[in-house]
């Protein structure tokens, strides 16, 4: 099987986990973490170009799970931790990390933000290396080992 194909398939495999457990993933904390992966791996590569952050907009906006959430609040969010990191990529990676730090201590919401990240990623059909980086650190940041998710 391709790479292309096994990514096709982790990342449908990885949105019906999170669909499975779409009632338990309600919180602010989830809610923040979630926007803050889809903002570091959208700005993996060190930027955010226009682009790229409307096509993650777009699928955060139709994503299942995280329509537990008023859009607009979600769009304002993302926006908000894609602003920290194109000012000061290093700085704004720090506090992003934070906040996707917060959901440690809940093992359901820390395993849906890191697949949060790997279908955000995958999305385009190219699940680059310096985006498996981002969501790798994450794992670490949130206490998961990143094989778990073959990172």
């Amino acid at each position: 099987m391709a790479l292309w194909d096994r990514l096709k398939d982790s990342a449908t495999t990885m949105q019906g986990q999170l669909v499975a457990k779409k009632n338990e993933l309600k919180s602010g904390a989830f809610r923040d973490a979630s926007m803050a992966m889809c903002a570091l791996v959208a700005a993996a590569d060190g930027s955010i170009d226009a682009s790229e952050r409307q096509r993650v907009a777009s699928l955060i906006a139709t994503n299942e799970v995280l329509q537990n959430f008023p859009a607009d609040d979600l769009q304002a969010r993302f926006n908000d931790y894609c602003q920290k990191l194109t000012a000061d990529f290093d700085f704004g990676k720090v506090s992003v990390m934070q906040t996707i730090g917060k959901v440690q201590k809940k093992p359901t919401e820390a395993r849906a933000v890191v697949q949060i990240g790997i279908v955000i990623g995958g999305a385009d059909g190219d699940f680059d290396k310096t985006e498996q980086a981002v969501v790798r650190e994450a794992c670490f940041a949130l206490g998961i080992n990143p094989a778990e998710f073959d990172l």
